[in-house]
């Protein structure tokens, strides 16, 4: 075993990662991070947008009272309800991911002491 060397755990046990290996995990990480932050300015603009389309079909619910009208808004209903659940899980992945990243910035600190 190396002494500049780090652990990790992973789904089997202990992982060895030298300095090179926690720069490029770190590396993919980030990038991984960039891509989760992407796609969640995404997801919050379709909520914006579809927030919009259950108010409209609401009121047009509202308004004609008809069984059609009030099959399409709980239709943008759900639709909301699933990208509400979906920014949750982004969310949640980035947790993870920052998480992951702070492991890996202590591991890194730990084997150059």
């Amino acid at each position: 075993m190396r002494e500049s060397a780090s652990f990790l755990r992973g789904p089997r046990g202990p992982i060895l990662l030298d300095p090179m290996d926690i720069q490029r995990h770190l590396s993919d990480l980030a990038a991984r991070l960039d891509k989760a932050r992407g796609d969640l300015r995404i997801v919050e603009e379709q909520i914006l947008f579809q927030m919009d389309v259950v108010e409209d079909t609401k009121t047009r619910m509202l308004v004609s009272e008809t069984p059609l009208a009030d099959r399409e808004y709980r239709v943008a209903r759900d639709d909301y309800d699933r990208m509400l659940r979906q920014r949750d899980e982004i969310n949640a992945e980035i947790a993870e991911l920052h998480a992951a990243q702070d492991g890996l910035l202590d591991r890194m600190l730990d084997s150059k002491v």
